[in-house]
């Protein structure tokens, strides 16, 4: 009789093993890849993605705004939503095959040979190969693309300083750095001096990179998702009014306007005449005098300074500086500060002022350290400091409003019972670095000032 229980039991475990089993395997499906057999199929496939994606061997680069925020892999290549609709609305890109221009191979589940052979991530960094051929077929395109070489978001200005640091003679002797810092520039300056994608497609890489919305390509960039995104500091939070201390800018206060309300597809694209040296030699940078009309006479303060400096040494608030950096290193080793700095003009050759506003810049001797460079050997042939038109202006500032004081009260320097005034505004030789000195005396403002400011 007990055997007959134990049999009993035996063959009750059993069945309930079996159905484990069972429920199991109805459970578990074999995956079917026919669904998932092209670039289209894959990419709309979320949980697909999701499957096969490779995690992140290395973390994207961060900037001046901060440490570039986190996108998941597989959400940075999902084709889907209302961007992807409109992609596919769209038959100028949407209506191509992928291969046509990101190369590879379609037809296939398997992700090595789909993304093997002549694949191209991101296929504007070939602009001239991948997007003239259509772009010059129509004429009201065709300057976007064939301009694009002379873009100064290439990043030319910034390739001109290092490689005239380095003894070289500018931006067309860039590949002939050596190759270590090729390296460290395309790894950390190019993730914001991009491509076409990064502005129109893409998030650029300081943004978390991959697709900004479903593959649609966005004609006018948004400002707060791509422009901000790369002009952070130094830009994008003085308009705002993010950096501390200050206001929002009043182009966006009192009349809302966008980066595209000034700065125009011309000026982004490029003009196609030349690389020019740095961005305020570009000949369609707009001006302020474009929308504001006879001002010259406007004011006291226009009538006497109107041609002597920039519009910004009046109307900015402090911006924020930093510097003396590491590259994939320390960093900045002159940690961020909020400043304003009025110095002699350190381009009059493109812009004919007298004293400007200037900004310190991340330039050091020792830039390249971590790429094998201990030293520029022509550091000095540059400042420190470089001219700039800071997004922050406003009408009254601590230097125009100065109400009933005399017009000068705020900005000439003055002594009144042995307390000096307004030398903070200036940039003297004592406030340069020891390294600084050789690079950056030139444009400080010792022996410029008048003579009487400082009886």
């Amino acid at each position: 009789m007990r055997s007959v229980k134990i049999a009993y039991k035996g063959v009750f475990i059993l069945l309930i093993l079996a159905g484990l089993f069972s429920s199991s395997c109805t459970q578990y499906k074999i995956p079917d890849y026919s669904d998932v057999a092209s670039c289209v199929g894959c990419h709309t496939n979320y949980a697909h993605l999701k499957d096969v994606y490779t995690p992140d061997s290395v973390a994207p680069v961060g900037g001046c705004g901060g440490e570039a925020p986190h996108y998941e892999p597989y959400d940075r290549v999902y084709l889907g939503g209302s961007g992807y609709t409109k992609f596919k609305n769209d038959f100028a890109h949407g209506g191509q095959k992928c291969t046509f221009c990101h190369g590879g191979t379609d037809g296939t589940h398997e992700k090595e040979l789909a993304h093997s052979g002549d694949f191209i991530k991101y296929p504007s960094m070939y602009h001239e190969q991948k997007c003239d051929g259509c772009h010059s077929g129509l004429p009201e395109l065709a300057d976007i693309s064939e301009h694009f070489t002379t873009s100064l978001h290439n990043g030319t200005g910034q390739k001109r300083k290092v490689t005239m640091r380095m003894g070289l003679n500018g931006p067309d002797e860039f590949e002939n750095l050596p190759a270590h810092q090729i390296e460290g520039y395309n790894s950390n300056c190019a993730t914001c001096h991009g491509t076409c994608g990064n502005c129109h497609v893409s998030r650029p890489p300081i943004a978390g990179g991959g697709l900004a919305n479903g593959h649609e390509f966005i004609k006018n960039p948004s400002m707060l998702n791509t422009c901000v995104a790369c002009h952070t500091s130094r830009g994008g939070h003085a308009y705002l009014g993010v950096a501390s201390g200050t206001q929002a800018d009043v182009h966006l206060t009192k009349a809302g306007m966008e980066c595209m309300d000034c700065h125009s597809g011309a000026e982004l694209h490029g003009n196609g005449d030349s690389t020019v040296v740095h961005r305020y030699a570009y000949s369609e940078l707009p001006d302020c005098e474009d929308c504001h009309k006879d001002i010259e006479s406007s004011n006291n303060f226009h009538e006497k300074h109107m041609g002597d400096f920039n519009c910004q040494v009046c109307h900015s608030q402090d911006y924020n500086n930093c510097g003396s950096c590491h590259i994939h290193g320390e960093g900045a080793r002159v940690p961020s500060y909020m400043d304003f700095k009025i110095a002699k003009n350190p381009i009059p050759e493109t812009k004919d002022f007298e004293f400007v506003l200037v900004r310190r810049t991340l330039a050091a001797p020792d830039n390249w350290k971590e790429y094998g460079v201990d030293e520029y050997p022509e550091f000095d042939v540059f400042p420190t400091y470089n001219f700039t038109t800071p997004h922050n202006i406003l009408r009254l500032t601590s230097r125009t409003d100065v109400g009933t004081e005399h017009c000068a009260s705020k900005c000439h320097i003055r002594t009144e019972a042995d307390t000096t005034y307004n030398m903070n505004l200036y940039l003297f030789e004592s406030d340069l670095l020891d390294w600084e000195i050789s690079a950056s005396a030139k444009i400080t403002v010792d022996g410029a000032l008048p003579a009487g400011w400082f009886n």
